[in-house]
Parts: structure tokens; C-alpha cells; sequence
């Protein structure tokens, strides 16, 4: 009789931790969604604070410098909307456009230094990152997060004031 009320109370506690476990993780909010569009992307500066390959491993080409992370700027000038990369070694920036929250990056430009590694290799890595399907969303701080997937990467930027 012993052993059986020792059972009893060890289920007994094992079901009422797994429950306060579950309820602590239903009360957090979940991340929530909200619509691409040029006022959401040009509202904030984004850095860049994580990317993996699709085998799960860090974008290492990214991350080469912690001081300088890559920053996508979305702007607006003179009817052009059109992405700044900072923090790069050359002066890059692209066209683009949001269709149906689709975000399109169009006509690269940049300037031509010879950029020695390992800055060659972000400033490429950096062109492949913003190529995916983009989305917005919150955090469980509330605050803005860029997430851009491709077939190859996702990468993850948070919202910093401009």
C-alpha cells in the first residue's frame, strides 16, 4: 500500500507540473503578423540579428564584424523606393516594390571598390540575403521583426529607429 500512495503522489505532482508548465506557455503572447508594406518597411532601419542556412548553421559571412551588423534602409526618394545596404564595404543600394506584400529588390547598384575579404564576401552575402519572401512581424516584446526567407536562408532583422 506504500509503494502504490507513493505512485499516486508522484503522478499526482508530475500532471500538476506539466500543467503549470503549459499554462506559463499559453500566456505568452504569440508572435503576430502584419502587412508588408512600403509605410511598415521605411518606418524603421533594420538590422540584421540572425541568419541560418537552411541546414540550420549561422550565415558566418554575415556576422564577420559584431560592431558592424548589415542594416537594410528602405526609402522613398523623389517617387523611387529603394533599399540602402549599411554597413557594407562598397556603397550599395536597389530598387524595389511591394506587390500583394510581396516585397521585389530590382536594379542593384554599387560601387566598385576592391574589397578585401572578409568584407567581399559580406558585401555578396549581404545581395542574397534581402532576396526571399519577405514578412513583418511582432515579437512577444511587441516589437517589429523582419523576417526574409529564401530557399537557401532565413534571416531576421529587428526594427531600430532611423
Amino acid at each position: 500500500m506504500n509503494n502504490i500512495m507513493k505512485i499516486m503522489m508522484v503522478a499526482t505532482f508530475t500532471t500538476g507540473a506539466l500543467a503549470a508548465g503549459c499554462q506559463t506557455t499559453a500566456n505568452l503572447p504569440a508572435p503576430s503578423s502584419q502587412a508588408v508594406t512600403n509605410d511598415a518597411l521605411q518606418a524603421y532601419a533594420w538590422q540584421l540579428v540572425d541568419a541560418k542556412e537552411s541546414n540550420g548553421e549561422q550565415v558566418a559571412k554575415l556576422f564577420f564584424d559584431p560592431a558592424k551588423p548589415l542594416t537594410l534602409s528602405f526609402m522613398n526618394d523623389e517617387g523611387r523606393d529603394y533599399v540602402a545596404f549599411i554597413n557594407t564595404c562598397n556603397n550599395m543600394s536597389a530598387g524595389y516594390s511591394v506587390i500583394n506584400g510581396n516585397v521585389q529588390i530590382k536594379n542593384g547598384i554599387s560601387t566598385l571598390m576592391a574589397c578585401p575579404e572578409p568584407q567581399a564576401s559580406f558585401d555578396t552575402a549581404a545581395l542574397a540575403t534581402v532576396q526571399g519572401k519577405y514578412s513583418l512581424s511582432k515579437n512577444a516584446n511587441n516589437l517589429p521583426i523582419l523576417t526574409i526567407k529564401s530557399e537557401n536562408q532565413v534571416a531576421h532583422f529587428k526594427a531600430v529607429s532611423k
